[in-house]
């Protein structure tokens, strides 16, 4: 067997290590050269990874085209700025639940036809069997919730796909709205709501016209905003909408990021075997989304009662879908598991901007349709993408 020897060291022999280039003293952490592209690579790569990315990216790029077309026709004055924000909030509020129930791997077809459904509830109560329309809206808000859990229940207990459940729940709603206002009103239009809501004051702080009227009307006085020849300010205030928008989305975002619930949504859409292995209940996590999408709907359709007057056969036709693809520009993949209710609110603001936006240029409205087609596949192809980059990585 051989034998180890060890030479001693002359101190002669010895090298002071921070004699040689490149070396450290002892224990001291040499410091590797950093290279500016690997870090800058590393933080696009990161951005890039965001759901929300594409969203934000695509509605920069809306406002620069529309800067550009309509900068000078008052799109993006502030009562233009209310206009296109208005639309783009409506949409807002059904896009968080829907993009929700989407990270959970689920769909909800029937949202449009609920918001037409809810505003009956809300409108025959008050107009014909004299409710007050409070009552009449915790009614509607009661029953829709109902009925989304009914889905929710229905999607778990069938095992059937969401999209076959709730697209029958579309054509049932759709037709009982149709049935019933026919049935009372002899019309498909049910009006009067408006008053009724303004002489409750509940309805009318809650639900009905703007916020902060009164700052509106000082800022018109001292010449903040344009007045009008009635002494009111062009812009009288907030509309209630944008508020709601604002509310549901902050908690929808912290419930995603923040909380053990938001994990639970991202684990029952990711993989639901897998989730309930390690204890996630998985179906009431998805039960809940899907009342959640149903009370999304209804307060859709109580602050379009409470602002228009009237209630509808016809109103929230194809909103589901003009909700799916909220969700699916926002970074939503349509399969689960991955998402974000920021993108999906960025993704209704490109719906408002590019809907309102279209008249106060000289493009054709009808090519609206063309651009939530364009944009619904861009979206989706993007997203894929950026799942086979994320999976490549893990």
């Amino acid at each position: 067997m051989g034998v180890i020897q060890h030479r001693a060291r002359h101190p002669s022999d010895s090298t002071d290590p921070s004699d040689v280039p490149g070396s450290a003293a002892p224990g001291t952490l040499s410091a590797a050269p950093s290279d500016e592209r690997l870090r800058n690579e590393a933080w696009f790569s990161k951005l890039l990874g965001r759901p929300e990315f594409a969203a934000i990216s695509g509605a920069v790029m809306v406002f620069i085209v529309f800067a550009l077309a309509a900068g000078s026709s008052g799109m993006f004055n502030l009562d233009g700025i209310m206009n296109w924000s208005q639309v783009a909030a409506y949409l807002g509020l059904i896009a968080v639940g829907a993009c929700l129930l989407m990270i959970a791997g689920e769909f909800d077809l029937s949202i449009g036809s609920m918001i037409g459904f809810a505003g009956m509830m809300v409108a025959i109560p008050s107009v014909y069997w004299h409710w007050p329309i409070s009552l009449a809206i915790l009614f509607a808000f009661a029953g829709s919730m109902a009925l989304g859990a009914l889905n929710g229940y229905l999607v778990i207990r069938t095992r059937l796909p969401s999209f076959i459940v709730t697209l029958a729940f579309l054509f049932i709603l759709r037709g009982l709205t149709l049935a019933l206002s026919v049935l009372f009103s002899d019309r498909t239009i049910i009006s009067g709501v408006g008053d009724i809501a303004a002489a409750d004051p509940i309805a009318n702080f809650l639900f009905k016209g703007v916020a902060f009227h009164s700052l509106f009307q000082w800022f018109g006085h001292i010449g903040l905003l344009k007045l009008l020849d009635t002494g009111e300010p062009l812009v009288p205030g907030i509309p209630k909408v944008l508020l709601w928008w604002a509310l549901l989305a902050a908690c929808g975002a912290f419930t995603l990021a923040r909380t053990r619930f938001g994990n639970w949504i991202f684990a029952s859409g990711g993989d639901a075997v897998a989730a309930k292995n390690v204890g996630v209940p998985v179906k009431r996590v998805k039960i809940t989304l899907f009342v959640l999408t149903a009370f999304c709907a209804c307060l859709f359709a109580v602050l379009q009662v409470c602002d228009i007057g009237s209630a509808a056969a016809d109103r929230g036709l194809l909103k589901e879908f003009e909700a799916i693809i909220a969700a699916v520009i926002g970074g939503a993949l349509l399969t689960g598991g991955y998402g974000s209710v920021v993108g999906a609110c960025f993704g209704a603001l490109i719906f408002g901007v590019v809907q309102i936006g279209i008249s106060y240029t000289n493009v054709d409205s009808d090519w609206f349709g063309v651009f939530l087609g364009v944009m619904l596949l861009l979206a989706v192809i993007f997203n894929n993408y950026i799942r086979r980059r994320v999976a490549e990585a893990k």
